[in-house]
């Protein structure tokens, strides 16, 4: 097995890994299935299958139109370690929003492809996809940032950013930073990084241009993600440059509501009616909760209701 493993980081690794997990996973398959589930031709395929076979691994090739490339049977590789449960929650929440704004998502599906092999003969992967789904993903559907890429190239460069940043009271600033890294957050992508003011977190989405300049730096040894984005990014207040709005839902309607402003909510009342919200400004708080018309009732800040108060006199005296 340590020759196969070898000769496959030769010649073409990944690709060859993922027929040989394939014909694992499926039994038999087509060389026109292989193709169409690896992207390549069919000729490729034919001289991937023969290269398999030179390693070493025992590839049965069958002639004719019920034909098609097998594993000797009872052969398996050496893929072992991971329990059912282990598995199930790896698939379970593996495929997301967020991995495909990264561009993982290829990658997910290869290695859930070899996961569900390591469980052997027992579909333990499967079984768990069907009975359980966890959609993570938001209901209302939203745009990738258009600089999310720019940014995730320096973080993993470690090379700094010079942002044009347009903050929540609509002021555009230019700031040079260490960019630490990207966290998603309720469907929404925010960077923690460092400027002369020290750490803070910049939501992508507000960033209007990203430039990975020559400079490098030292990420602070042992740096801890998590801990620094709990530390600077106060889930329970809104951010400096944003504004917080206390609403309250209609009883019939709350569960819909907050379902569809869920990227907006950062805390959540007991009685499930009522919520703190967070938005870049008053008026885009205001123009999201109008659209929800007397289902919403803003409590605070007095702004925002002034605002709503605005829009409705607007749409009265319209369609009056």
């Amino acid at each position: 097995m340590s020759y196969i493993l070898r000769y496959l980081r030769r010649v073409r690794a990944d690709r060859l890994l993922s027929i040989l997990l394939l014909l694992q996973a499926h039994g038999r398959m087509t060389a026109g299935t292989l193709a169409r589930r690896l992207e390549v031709s069919q000729r490729t395929i034919y001289r991937d299958l023969e290269a398999l076979g030179a390693a070493g691994v025992p590839v049965v090739i069958d002639q004719g139109p019920h034909g098609g490339a097998s594993l000797l049977p009872g052969w398996r590789t050496d893929v072992t370690g991971l329990t059912e449960t282990e598995l199930s929650a790896l698939l379970a929440f593996a495929a997301s929003a967020p991995a495909a704004d990264l561009g993982l998502s290829e990658d997910l599906e290869r290695a859930a492809r070899k996961l569900v092999v390591a469980a052997g003969p027992v579909p333990a992967g499967n079984r768990f996809q069907d009975r359980v789904l966890v959609d993570i993903n938001p209901w209302a559907a939203r745009r990738v940032p258009a600089h999310l890429g720019s940014i995730q190239d320096a973080v993993w460069s470690d090379r700094c950013l010079a942002l044009r940043y347009r903050r929540g009271d609509g002021v555009v600033v230019e700031r040079t930073v260490e960019p630490y890294g990207l966290v998603a957050k309720n469907g929404v992508w925010y960077l923690l990084a460092k400027g002369e003011s020290g750490i803070r977190t910049y939501r992508v989405s507000r960033v209007e241009d990203a430039a990975i300049t020559d400079a490098t730096f030292v990420r602070p040894p042992g740096f801890d993600l998590e801990q620094a984005w709990a530390e600077h990014s106060l889930p329970d207040l809104p951010s400096p440059d944003r504004i917080g709005v206390t609403v309250r839902a209609d009883p019939l309607q709350a569960a819909l509501f907050y379902r569809l402003a869920a990227s907006h909510v950062i805390e959540r009342a007991e009685d499930g009616d009522s919520a703190i919200l967070e938005f870049p400004s008053a008026d885009a708080a205001a123009g999201f909760i109008a659209s929800f018309g007397a289902l919403v009732e803003v409590l605070d800040p007095p702004e925002v209701r002034a605002r709503l108060g605005e829009i409705g006199r607007e749409l009265s005296g319209l369609y009056r």
